[in-house]
């Protein structure tokens, strides 16, 4: 696999201070975003990304470069994110007495006002374990089995998280505001 980072990365391996500045220039902002969609708070986000720098540049003897540097350092970001929701709160997920595993809905068609700004504050209302797997699944292109690997839970928990996320999702675009 070529990474178009390895230069920088061998010059960070080398300590050099303006190849770490290149490099977290060249990713800031993309893990940063999946941060926020993770975490739905801008200073949470922020905590995660600063974090998520400091382990990889930390760890990049670990980087073996069998995936992408961003990739690689997307899962940081990912992994660091879960921690910080699970540290703020105490049950990721709201009180179920099971989860079942719905049949997906047939879409309905959206209002004509839906706006980018609704479907995200629509989505950053959503509670925290369904956010996550929300973000995961449909943003940031985890399957379920890699969404119940990375939270620790089970990929039924996932598939039903997902469900009751988006039909959340939809209850509160339909809404009349």
């Amino acid at each position: 696999m070529l990474n178009i980072h390895q230069e920088l990365i061998n010059r960070c391996r080398e300590g050099d201070r303006e190849a770490h500045y290149q490099l977290y220039k060249s990713y800031a902002k993309a893990m940063f975003n999946a941060a926020w969609r993770i975490t739905g708070n801008t200073d949470d986000a922020e905590d995660v990304l600063q974090e998520a720098f400091i382990s990889a540049f930390r760890n990049l003897d670990a980087y073996r470069g069998d995936a992408t540097f961003g990739s690689w350092l997307k899962r940081i970001v990912v992994n660091k994110a879960i921690n910080a929701v699970k540290k703020k709160r105490t049950e990721l997920f709201p009180d179920d007495d099971h989860f079942d595993v719905a049949e997906p809905e047939e879409p309905e068609e959206y209002r004509s006002g839906l706006t980018v700004e609704k479907v995200r504050y629509a989505i950053e209302s959503l509670p925290d374990g369904y956010r996550t797997v929300l973000s995961l699944y449909l943003l940031e292109g985890y399957d379920h089995q890699e969404i119940a690997e990375i939270m620790g839970i089970t990929e039924s928990t996932s598939k039903s998280q997902l469900n009751r996320a988006k039909k959340r999702l939809q209850e509160r675009l339909t809404e009349k505001v």
